[in-house]
């Protein structure tokens, strides 16, 4: 009979210190996400330095927090999977330096494990994924539609030339005055506007690629415009017609490369992920289609350690290791890894 394994979950790459227990690779003991938003918020963006020494700050509570919740010790543990990179050097190296001290006490093995894989393999806790997947991956530093082949491989076959959606996100709605994280405001003050201002599509024909700089430009210019010729627009029409545009193309992106590579299922992940608008016109893009689509519940879509320890349980499984001498990588590449 096989025995149960249990996966330490550690996720420090940018303004999130979290940790998890994940057993079997699909079940959640605990999910501990301690969020910095309000000590960024002032500045409207996530500054690094700040972003480390809240880590520092934070990262022993939140491990025995997660460990106590899940009613387990550091002994029943079979590895710790810790993001290894991309994202923020100096809060990377919070995470693998915990994992690291860790795993040397306890002589327990480490599995360095990458952020956006982490992201994909969120929706394993909530059901099995089905080779081949594609997944569409959407936040604030990424724009990317990964194939996975089988278990573990993953090949980019689209990704953001500038901007990523997220980052979009946020500078249209630093435009309009809103508060940071600004996506989650443009996307309900979307749900209240309508589409009516007309925007840009980069649909970068031949490529499965994405453009979002063009796409901010012209909302600033529109608002600009409309300002010396003493015009208002609402907020909520440009933010509708923002979001309409940014939706349009990566649903239309994602539904002409599940066709074309033939997988069985499509799996949305990251920050965006929690857009209600995107996860609606999805939904309702492959209701009629043949492959199953996967949409994370909200919690398992920003930032957290439950879907590090995900991914680090299927890179377990498959024999993959790290050495003490891990470093914080944040340019990391997910095919190479």
């Amino acid at each position: 009979m096989k025995q149960d394994q249990f996966i330490l979950g550690i996720e420090t790459s940018c303004d999130e210190t979290a940790a998890a227990v994940i057993k079997n690779g699909t079940e959640i003991l605990s999910n501990v996400v301690a969020s910095q938003i309000e000590s960024h918020k002032r500045f409207g963006g996530v500054v690094p330095e700040i972003a480390s020494r809240h880590h520092v700050e934070q990262i022993t509570i939140v491990l025995e927090e997660a460990l106590l919740q899940a009613g387990v010790t550091y002994e029943d543990l079979d590895a710790i999977a810790v993001t290894e990179g991309p994202g923020l050097v100096g809060a990377l190296l919070i995470g693998v330096n915990a994992a690291k001290a860790v795993a040397f006490a306890h002589g327990i093995p480490i599995v360095g494990t990458h952020h956006i894989a982490g992201h994909i393999y969120a929706n394993r806790l909530i059901q099995e994924i089905e080779y081949p997947a594609l997944s569409l991956v959407v936040s604030g530093g990424h724009t990317e539609l990964v194939l996975l082949d089988e278990p573990g491989s993953f090949k980019v076959i689209g990704e953001t030339r500038d901007d990523a959606a997220g980052e979009a996100y946020d500078k249209v709605a630093r435009t309009l005055g809103l508060p940071y994280p600004g996506g989650p405001h443009i996307d309900r003050l979307a749900q209240e506007g309508s589409p009516t201002l007309k925007l840009p599509r980069a649909w970068l024909d031949g490529s499965y690629d994405f453009s979002f700089s063009g796409l901010k430009s012209a909302v600033i210019n529109t608002l600009h415009n409309a300002e010396q010729r003493g015009e208002k627009i609402e907020p909520k029409d440009l933010a509708a017609s923002f979001q309409a545009s940014v939706i349009e193309v990566l649903v239309m992106k994602a539904v002409k490369a599940a066709k074309e590579y033939n997988v069985k299922q499509v799996l949305l992940a990251g920050g965006v992920a929690a857009n209600k608008g995107l996860r609606e016109a999805l939904t309702e893009a492959f209701k009629d289609l043949p492959m199953d689509i996967s949409i994370p519940p909200l919690y398992l879509c920003t930032d957290n350690a439950a879907m590090i320890g995900a991914a680090g349980s299927v890179m377990f499984e498959k024999g993959k290791r790290s050495g003490l001498d891990l470093n914080g990588n944040p340019g990391l590449d997910i095919e190479a890894f």
